[in-house]
């Protein structure tokens, strides 16, 4: 694979793109974001870090038919290019913009020799609601047709992507191994895709031993899956400006840990456990269930991010025993005040407002000013970030994002 797979238009194209980024990594505020990170992370205090997710509104901020190439794969990597002077231009978060392109290894994971049918809304190509028939529909009778994940690495269309891009790219962006193979180690979304949500719940009360079994074999398999990266040199470090969690940046000094030698292990990583989807699960049933097979998978990563969707503070008594904690995701629907003082200045207070506050027709910007000084009131003298994130539409207005920021900004700059 070499860049005669890339038209000479669109080569012209990404790497004048590619000089725009490297000069916005080149401006100094990017220093300045990354050590504020770095205290921020450590605990260190400094103001709360604001962050605000693009993923889901990309069609609105970086529409397809903006883009200038005509090639598949150069488009793709022209929409990225395009997307990151965005964020930078538009949006103006404490997103650290760093001089390279990342090139991850290209991994496949089998299922669990079982496979869930999913039916799909249509909702004109975005995010919409599905339904699916579980695999398993009876744990003790369908259980033996699970069989752990394997996983295998190509290398050689690794190395191909990698000296493509170091084509591409070549006196403009260096190109290095970056990327994670995962999001979350939280469990409980493999259970449901296997079991069903109202399977799930109903094993806590009619089969505790099937799900108990079950939430073991799961624990097991994402153990030798992160083991099996361990063990191939394919883990990455994300200790930069890195998606770590449920939203955040990973600038740390205390990654990777002593004895690094340049192979990441998973004790030099972040990691994400979290499970929302048991949301409607008493803080006894979670204790009992997810909690016990959730805890030894999360504690081999150096440090952690409990949380996403799913209010923690019921759960707090239990989710505090992971040794490696940091940082703790308070969503939309969080009891603040609670979660205040339990991170008081030990974790990292991540706060999630309600997306819709950007997403209805009305702007409302009072009621933003109000949601964001309430939290800061609140959550003084706590490590705060402020994440935008799960915004699935800006109601055709790219401003919007940026103008949160803004807001957000404004709000902080009152209680100085």
């Amino acid at each position: 694979m070499t860049t005669e797979t890339i038209a000479p238009s669109d080569l012209a194209i990404l790497r004048d793109l590619a000089r725009r980024v490297r000069d916005i990594a080149a401006d100094p505020v990017m220093e300045e974001r990354r050590q504020m990170w770095h205290r921020h992370n450590s605990l260190k205090g400094g103001r709360p870090m604001i962050l605000a997710e693009t993923g889901g509104v990309l069609d609105e901020l970086v529409p397809v038919d903006s883009l200038e190439c005509t090639g598949e794969r150069a488009r793709g990597i022209e929409r990225g290019l395009r997307n990151t002077i965005f964020m930078h231009e538009h949006v103006n978060d404490d997103s650290v913009i760093e001089p390279y392109i990342g090139c991850n290894w290209q991994v496949r994971i089998s299922d669990y020799g079982v496979q869930s049918e999913k039916q799909h809304g249509d909702n004109a190509g975005r995010l919409a609601s599905y339904r699916w028939d579980p695999a398993i529909k009876d744990l003790d009778a369908d259980f033996d047709k699970l069989r752990p994940r394997t996983c295998n690495v190509d290398r050689e269309a690794t190395e191909r992507t990698h000296a493509m891009l170091e084509e591409i790219f070549d006196g403009i962006l260096p190109v290095r191994r970056r990327g994670s193979h995962w999001w979350t180690m939280g469990l409980t979304w493999s259970a449901i895709d296997l079991i069903g949500l109202e399977g799930l719940m109903m094993a806590m009360y009619d089969n505790p031993d099937g799900l108990h079994r079950l939430m073991a074999f799961l624990r097991d398999d994402h153990i030798g899956v992160i083991e099996w990266f361990e063990a191939e040199g394919l883990l990455n470090l994300n200790n930069e400006n890195d998606y770590v969690g449920s939203g955040s940046q990973g600038y740390t000094d205390e990654l990777p840990q002593a004895g690094f030698e340049g192979t990441a292990r998973l004790k030099d990583l972040w990691g994400l456990s979290e499970s929302q989807e048991t949301v409607g699960v008493s803080p006894q049933m979670f204790a009992e269930f997810i909690f016990p097979y959730q805890l030894p998978v999360i504690e081999r990563f150096g440090l952690s991010y409990y949380g996403c969707c799913e209010p923690v503070h019921a759960r707090w008594e239990t989710i505090k025993r992971i040794p490696n904690l940091r940082k703790v995701s308070v969503s939309p629907w969080c009891d603040q005040h609670l979660m205040a003082q339990a991170c008081g200045d030990r974790f990292i207070f991540c706060r999630k407002p309600n997306p819709e506050i950007v997403s209805k027709q009305c702007f409302d910007e009072a009621a933003i000013r109000n949601d964001i000084s309430t939290t800061l009131d609140v959550a003084k003298g706590c490590h705060i970030e402020l994440v935008m994130k799960d915004v699935h539409t800006v109601a055709d207005k790219p401003e919007r994002l940026g103008r949160w920021v803004q807001i957000a900004r404004e709000e902080i700059e009152k209680q100085n």
